[in-house]
């Protein structure tokens, strides 16, 4: 009947008319009856016409309930049974429950003038009953209204929350997706950006000394071969994020962190430019996110220093752990031209560096130097890590 609400409306009005039938039917056998039987051609569309407008009071509420008056009117004048009083409680419910109180108070005022004057001319003896009566009946029609009115209103609201609940949810999602995009392009940045400086670098050097340092561009190539296969590792761990559940199962390698500076600084040496670390603090201890975020700040400040310094350079990486805060400083003394200054301070590597030291609450700062060079400081709160 939820489903299909008109259907459920004809039934009561068919068992209202059925209740109605039966008592023309009971006043036809019995004809000392009183009041006495009207004739079935004033009767029966009296009935019909007073159980009509429930079939259609939910999509016409107002027309029904004034039709459903009108006729009740004379309904009751000819006394044919009790349609004209329930049809107009349903009205008034209706009214109360899927229109307004305005409107239901206007066609309780209505009816209430009706029954005042119709009750002591048709019945003078005891008229005080049937007013009574009737003001029972719309009362509890009344009641009854506001009852279902605030459990529909109710429900429209939880409706209408879970609704609201549910695009925040996606939009939530789609905010975690573009957030996770975000640091799987920031890590392929850093991961490409710094093997293809280093292998564009030992290319350059390779192809000087081939003739007359063979044994110099022999290390130079199994520099870039190295270089390669650690980029595809942390490539394909990188792009396993992107597979379906189904290949979670697959071969998986850690995150580097702070404890794989050393090898990051081996590996720049080797390239060519000299890098002196020092870590100050116990620093083996930090979360996950915080040791990656230092990694990747350290590996992107020395690929432009790779990339930028010059011939002749050197860098120092200083790692100090005090209280709740790390404090990295990179520090190279290469020279740089004006341009590789802007392409630097605009790059996306920059950008990513500033990004990382977001993340954790931190700042990070990166220009040139007094006395030459190139500098990036970076502070990250570490909290309990």
């Amino acid at each position: 009947m939820k489903a299909h609400p008109m259907f459920g409306d004809t039934l009561i009005a068919a068992l209202i008319a059925a209740f109605d039938l039966l008592l023309f039917v009971a006043r036809v056998v019995e004809p000392a009856s009183n009041p006495r039987p009207h004739p079935w051609f004033v009767t029966l569309p009296l009935i019909v016409g007073m159980v009509a407008p429930v079939v259609f009071r939910r999509k016409y509420p107002l027309a029904a309930a004034y039709l459903a008056l009108a006729v009740g009117v004379v309904h009751s004048l000819l006394e044919i049974g009790i349609g004209s009083l329930v049809t107009g409680c349903i009205a008034l419910y209706t009214l109360v429950a899927y229109v307004n109180r305005r409107a239901a108070l206007l066609y309780l005022a209505v009816n209430v003038v009706v029954a005042v004057v119709q009750m002591p001319l048709q019945r003078p003896n005891d008229w005080v009953i049937g007013v009574i009566l009737f003001a029972l009946s719309m009362a509890f029609s009344w009641a009854l209204g506001e009852f279902n009115g605030a459990r529909r209103a109710y429900n429209a609201e939880v409706e209408r929350r879970l609704r609201l609940l549910e695009t925040e949810r996606d939009q939530q999602a789609r905010i975690a997706v573009a957030e996770e995009r975000a640091r799987i392009a920031r890590e392929l940045h850093d991961v490409v950006a710094h093997a293809v400086s280093v292998m564009v670098v030992q290319a350059d050097g390779a192809a000087y000394a081939v003739r007359g340092q063979p044994d110099l561009a022999e290390r130079a190539v199994k520099t870039i071969s190295s270089t390669g296969r650690e980029a595809l590792t942390e490539l394909r761990r990188l792009l396993g994020v992107l597979r379906s559940e189904e290949n979670d199962g697959g071969e998986r390698t850690p995150q580097p962190g702070t404890q794989s500076l050393s090898d990051l600084a081996g590996r720049v040496r080797a390239v060519g430019l000299p890098v002196q670390l020092d870590i100050v603090g116990d620093v083996d201890d930090l979360s996950t996110g915080v040791g990656l975020g230092i990694y990747r700040i350290v590996q992107e400040a020395l690929t432009n220093s790779l990339k930028h310094a010059g011939p002749g350079s050197s860098a120092v990486v200083r790692v100090e752990r005090t209280g709740d805060r790390i404090e990295l400083s990179i520090v190279d003394n290469g020279r740089r031209a004006s341009g590789a200054l802007v392409g630097v301070s605009g790059g996306n590597g920059l950008i990513g560096m500033r990004e990382r030291a977001l993340v954790f609450g931190g700042t990070l700062e990166a220009g040139p130097r007094p006395v030459g060079g190139w500098q990036v400081r970076a502070t990250l709160p570490i909290g309990n890590s």
